[in-house]
Parts: C-alpha cells; sequence; structure tokens
C-alpha cells in the first residue's frame, strides 16, 4: 500500500508524495514490536538515499513505538560500520490499500517458477 504522504487516494501510477509501504497487524502476545522492527531490519539496507517512493521509513502509532523504533534504529547504525542510515520515523498517517494487482505479489511472481 501507501503511507506518508498528503495527497489523497494515491495510486502506483500516481503515488506524488507517499511511500510504498506494509501494514502489519499483529498481536503483541504473539510477537512485540521490536522483534518486527528487528527482522525488518535484517531484511534490507538502508545504507543509501532512495526516492520518496521507495525510501526506508518506519510510522509509529504511540510514543512507546516511537522510542522503540529510535532504538532499534540506533542499533542498525552502531552495526552499520560508520554507513549513514536512510531510514525515516515518522508519526503514522492514513494507510491506502494498494492496486488489486500488488497485493500477494511475491506469490504472483512466483506462480509457475521452482525454486
Amino acid at each position: 500500500g501507501y503511507s506518508g504522504g498528503k495527497e489523497l487516494n494515491p495510486t502506483y501510477r500516481s503515488i506524488k508524495d507517499h511511500t510504498e509501504a506494509v501494514l502489519i497487524e499483529f498481536d503483541p502476545s504473539t510477537i512485540s514490536y521490536e522483534d518486527i522492527l528487528l527482522e525488518w531490519s535484517r531484511m534490507h539496507t538502508p545504507t543509501y538515499t532512495r526516492k520518496c517512493q521507495y525510501r526506508s521509513a518506519i510510522w509509529h502509532l504511540d510514543d512507546e513505538q516511537q522510542s522503540t523504533a529510535k532504538q532499534v534504529l540506533t542499533g542498525m547504525k552502531a552495526a552499520s560500520r560508520g554507513d549513514q542510515i536512510y531510514s525515516d520515523l515518522e508519526p503514522a498517517t492514513r494507510f491506502y490499500r494498494a492496486e488489486e494487482y500488488h497485493q500477494n505479489f511475491m506469490q504472483k511472481q512466483a506462480r509457475g517458477r521452482h525454486y
């Protein structure tokens, strides 16, 4: 989906000031917010700048999530061996669901392929 911008109803073709994003709904009795962020931090390398559509960002819902995200980003900076970390930390904004052809994208790409 898309988040982080002010324009209404973004689409892939008219994303404007939004960033491609994933909305994660989770049960904190099963997995912590920190564990989700730690997994996120292992899945990508935010050591170079990207245009707004593809930037690295964390959107937090409250002060506790903001504090946790700051701790994770501090850990990423410490582990980066001096590389600049380009990940924004911002209050959550409205999330817009992406077009249907973007849903389950990896599954759709993998059809017919054997890994």
